[in-house]
């Protein structure tokens, strides 16, 4: 419990001190009020009167000393109860000198408890005024330093984390509003510490904030995951919107003064992650491809028809890669380099347009395909090395009609052809195409693409030696 000499709590007086009259109205409740809010400090407190007597003393120094109310209040000073008697000067000293200094004074010293034991404690004192201006005494408030150290290190946690640290922290509130954003997380979303503050996810995010808020719902609902997630969101920037991936961990943060849990938000820890795993989906992609090369060519090499071979090829090559692909023969069979003249295709090899299944072969007609001036199986030829295109961020009933011009199927928004070399000579092209669900072909698919036709041209080749002989 908390005893003031005021209060009349306990019943210990200073020595000699007789019991004060009571005039005027019973000050029982204000009494009552005082020694709540003393028992209620998170801080141990005594305090001082200006002869160095004990006049309070709440139950958080009870706790820490192990002294009661009514063991310390009233006894002069420390010496010989709380502090050692070869400390006691120094100590009282320096806490009594808060009457005469301004402000606050910290101090650290160690202090005796009821068994015996010592703690270090670390205090706070100041001057108590009286009405009229002079000292009439002084409080001291303690703790446990390291109590005391445990808490200025979670504050400067807290400031680091929203200054200096090299990942993202953001404080999401109840409502899935950002409450705090340090620099990192302000960088990475593109915009300012304080304007990001309030405002919807949506508001900061392109793609990926129904993931993002799944996962703080969830969180507030069931707590923190056993494990950082990694989530792909698109960031909107002045160069458009850029597909990011963030490996993120999560903390349910709660009030520590409520009786009962109480969501204050969610703590949100990120890192950008995008570079080690767009390496890593490339290592994965490449390992695959040379693993599809590698099957081709055993299979290939067990194929009497050289012609079987090379759509051998182009289904390995096809899984995971394309929709659909497409091989055209040069007529005639090959074109020299520097030859002049049109340049007319036949097709001669197509993955089928309806359910999957291996590629056909078809031309055996030897009718030409209708290619328009400047379509991109005529540049390949003519430049003799891949060409890229794209129907571009238009309505799907004009990306099939761009296909359908181009004599591919109707799905088709993007194309890649790789020009057929073999012995220094042009055989034909060979496209890839792919539908609306896929990205657009890249330099790293170009290359393998090339490599893919190469095996083609050269089965293709052996085929024409073969009819010769």
């Amino acid at each position: 419990m908390s005893a003031s000499r005021r209060s009349g709590t306990t019943d210990e007086l200073g020595p000699g001190e007789p019991e004060p009259e009571r005039d005027g109205p019973d000050d029982s409740g204000g009494s009552d009020l005082l020694a709540a809010l003393l028992d209620g400090m998170d801080a141990a407190l005594c305090a001082f009167d200006a002869d160095g007597f004990v006049t309070h003393w709440n139950r958080e120094a009870e706790r820490i000393l192990g002294w009661t109310a009514a063991e310390a209040v009233g006894r002069h000073g420390f010496a010989g109860w709380a502090v050692r008697e070869a400390d006691a000067d120094e100590v009282e000293g320096r806490l009594l000198s808060a009457m005469h200094a301004p402000g606050r004074q910290v101090h650290e010293f160690a202090l005796l408890t009821k068994d015996g034991g010592r703690v270090l404690v670390r205090t706070q004192s100041a001057a108590v005024r009286g009405p009229d201006g002079k000292p009439a005494g002084v409080y001291c408030a303690f703790s446990e330093v390291h109590t005391q150290i445990d808490l200025e290190r979670s504050i400067a946690l807290s400031e680091a984390l929203f200054e200096d640290a090299a990942w993202g922290v953001v404080l999401v509130d109840a409502d899935l509003r950002p409450a705090v954003v340090n620099a990192f997380a302000a960088r990475a979303l593109g915009t300012g510490r304080t304007s990001a503050l309030g405002r919807p996810l949506g508001e900061l995010l392109a793609q990926g904030v129904e993931d993002l808020e799944g996962a703080l719902t969830h969180v507030l609902a069931e707590g923190a995951p056993p494990a950082p997630a990694e989530m792909w969101v698109s960031v909107r920037t002045a160069e458009g919107e850029q597909r990011r991936c963030w490996r993120s961990g999560f903390l349910r943060l709660a009030s520590p003064l409520a009786e009962e849990p109480v969501p204050l938000g969610v703590g949100w820890l990120f890192q950008d992650v995008t570079e080690a795993k767009q390496a890593e989906q490339e290592a994965a992609m490449l390992r695959f491809r040379a693993n599809q090369l590698h099957r081709a060519g055993r299979a290939a090499s067990e194929c009497e028809d050289p012609v079987e071979a090379a759509t051998l090829h182009l289904d390995f090559a096809l899984a995971g890669f394309a929709d659909h692909a497409v091989v055209d023969r040069v007529v005639g069979g090959s074109r020299a380099d520097g030859e002049v003249g049109p340049v007319r295709l036949v097709r001669i090899a197509a993955t089928p347009s309806g359910a999957p299944g291996p590629s056909l072969l078809t031309g055996a007609a030897g009718l030409p395909v209708r290619y328009d001036d400047g379509h991109p199986a005529l540049q390949c030829v003519a430049r003799a090395g891949s060409v890229r295109a794209d129907a571009g961020n238009v309505p799907a009933d004009s990306a099939r009609e761009w296909a359908l011009e181009r004599q591919w199927p109707g799905d088709a928004v993007h194309a890649l052809c790789a020009v057929l070399r073999s012995r220094g000579r042009t055989l034909g092209v060979l496209t890839f195409l792919r539908g609306p669900g896929r990205s657009r072909f890249e330099r790293v698919d170009a290359t393998y693409a090339e490599d893919v036709a190469v095996r083609i041209a050269t089965a293709l080749d052996l085929a024409q030696l073969v009819r010769e002989r």
